[in-house]
């Protein structure tokens, strides 16, 4: 089995139940199959083939979901593109993808119009249509618009532009797209070995790379954490993290799995999240911890019924244990972390009986884990040496699993690179507790050295975040001409607060050892993030300080 055989299962089994509800539209399991293979059968007549790329620039939608359908049951390669990337960034992905059709949302019309000088003439263009059911040649095109800070998702402006656009030769609309198809079978099948998804790494130490997901993988994939989740076909699902990152299609198909129901939003706004999960009595949500945050901080002015939710996950970034602490007061025992990456996909899994807050210590020091392996995942943590770490011992973590990426696209060497003897190195550092629970101490190319010592940012960033007055932190090296680096600490302070150097670190001492506190304090009203991921981005903080440095750190 793989991936088309979920949508063709559901539209049997379940045929009549909502399988996504989007702004007032409900599509069942039976249509939502019957629309991808209208989708699938117009691109076979427009000459595509078994793992053809079809890219989309869109923010979520309902078309979106339809065309990943159809690249699962046709064996196509889906290839989301993030819509936050400047011209330049996404004429690389899109040039190395080499897609067969390009899909866009209207409201990115002029860009696609820019990016057409950089592909095959061959690209066939398809625009999707408008939130307010128009396509572009009754609708006037939007532009995209301000960053909404901290949500990791951008918003197009949705006031008209100055110009009208008509229907041009170079685009074709996705309801003549669809016309042209036809509610039947067609030649074009998935098989268990193909490339579901081409997904772009955030590129932040060179070009990014294409990330090969497997049909058969992603598969086992969603049936391994459906087990987790324990998911049903009466959850209601939550899916707001975009899906062109690997967040939003690995929940997406976790709930499809099982002929649930997908409550879909375009982009994040806090209020309009709280209200749809009072109206639509949603039961599962899938958040970044900083869409978390922002929940918890329009709860105090805003109130409604949360009672339906019974589980909350949280990935793409590690979640501090202060607004762990937070979100559990607000919300209850709820929570679930995952620990993965675009490559491993599954790793390990913190589930919500294991968020303890009081208790033995060794059970409430847990919260600060990423929990222990999904079945079926094999971790290792190892050393330089490539032996295996004791209880205890920091060390690089290695995973193998099924879900494993198939490699990097069109990339052999970077793919030969990124594994040993089977196991995919994740560039992250850990340790085992004795219960098998793994600790994530840094990135290694995050990891200070000062004097001799190995300096672990996050948990001086976790000491930070503590302090009442810090809302975000992030903890860098720069260069010290006696101890190799100095800790340096960037943070953003609450609305109205105050903080010293002194105060900063007095307040670390108490939580780790002095010669982990900071020795510089920066504070910054905001910082740069990773447009891919809405991740800090400790290059461009420590860029100034390394650039007239033999050493480099990416």
């Amino acid at each position: 089995m793989n991936m088309g055989d979920v949508f063709i299962r559901n539209a049997q089994c379940f045929g009549d139940h909502p399988a996504v509800r989007f702004e007032g539209r409900t599509t069942t399991h039976r249509e939502l199959f019957g629309r991808i293979r209208q989708v699938l059968s117009a691109l076979e007549k427009r000459g595509l083939k078994r793992q053809d790329r079809i890219a989309v620039l869109s923010r979520n939608c309902v078309e979106y979901l339809e065309i990943y359908g159809a690249a699962a049951v046709g064996g196509l390669i889906g290839v989301g593109i993030n819509y936050r990337l400047s011209l330049p960034e996404q004429t690389v992905i899109l040039q190395d993808a080499d897609p067969a059709v390009v899909f866009f949302e209207d409201c990115y019309a002029d860009r696609v119009e820019a990016l057409r000088a950089s592909l095959d003439p061959s690209v066939i263009y398809v625009c999707i249509s408008g939130p307010d059911g128009a396509t572009l040649g009754h609708a006037k095109a939007s532009r995209k618009g301000p960053d909404m800070s901290g949500t990791g998702i951008s918003q197009p402006d949705t006031s008209p532009s100055e110009t009208v656009w008509s229907e041009t030769s170079w685009f074709m609309t996705y309801p003549a797209l669809l016309a042209a198809g036809a509610d039947e079978s067609t030649t074009l099948r998935a098989r268990d070995d193909d490339t579901f998804l081409l997904i772009y790494t955030s590129g932040t130490t060179g070009l990014p790379k294409g990330v090969m997901l497997g049909s058969a993988g992603q598969l086992e994939q969603t049936r391994s954490q459906a087990i987790s989740h324990l998911a049903s076909q009466t959850d209601r699902m939550l899916i707001v993290m975009p899906f062109y990152h690997i967040g939003g299609p690995t929940e997406l198909f976790t709930y499809l799995i099982t002929g649930s129901t997908i409550v879909l939003h375009r982009t994040f706004d806090a209020v309009q999240i709280l209200d749809s999960i009072a109206a639509e009595r949603l039961t599962v949500a899938h958040l970044a911890p900083t869409m978390i945050q922002m929940l918890l901080d329009a709860l105090t002015l805003h109130t409604c019924d949360l009672s339906s939710l019974h589980t909350i996950v949280y990935a793409s970034a590690p979640m501090s244990v202060a607004l762990s602490r937070r979100a559990r007061a607000a919300f209850g025992p709820i929570f679930m972390q995952i620990y993965g990456m675009t490559e491993v996909g599954l790793g390990s899994v913190l589930q919500k009986h294991q968020h303890v807050l009081d208790g033995p210590a060794d059970q409430v020091k847990r919260l600060a884990s990423a929990g222990q392996p999904y079945f079926d995942t094999d971790m290792r943590i190892v050393r330089d040496d490539f032996t295996e770490c004791d209880v205890g011992e920091v060390g690089d973590i290695w995973v193998r699993s099924p879900a494993l990426m198939q490699g990097y696209w069109r990339r052999p060497d970077a793919t030969a690179a990124a594994f040993h003897d089977g196991f995919l190195k994740t560039g992250d550092m850990g340790y085992w507790d004795d219960d098998h629970f793994l600790f994530i101490v840094d990135r290694r190319k995050d990891m200070i050295v000062s004097g001799g010592e190995n300096i672990y940012s996050r948990e001086v960033e976790e000491a930070l975040l503590m302090h009442p007055a810090v809302a975000e932190a992030a903890v860098i090296g720069v260069p010290d001409a006696q101890w190799g680096e100095s800790v340096m600490a960037v943070v953003v302070l609450r609305p109205g607060a105050e903080l010293t150097f002194d105060d900063a670190v007095t307040h670390c001492r108490l939580l780790i050892a002095s010669y982990k506190k900071p020795k510089i304090l920066q504070i910054v009203e905001t910082m740069p993030r990773v447009a891919s991921t809405n991740k800090i981005d400790k290059k461009t903080l420590r860029e100034p300080y390394w650039r007239d440095q033999n050493r480099q750190i990416a």
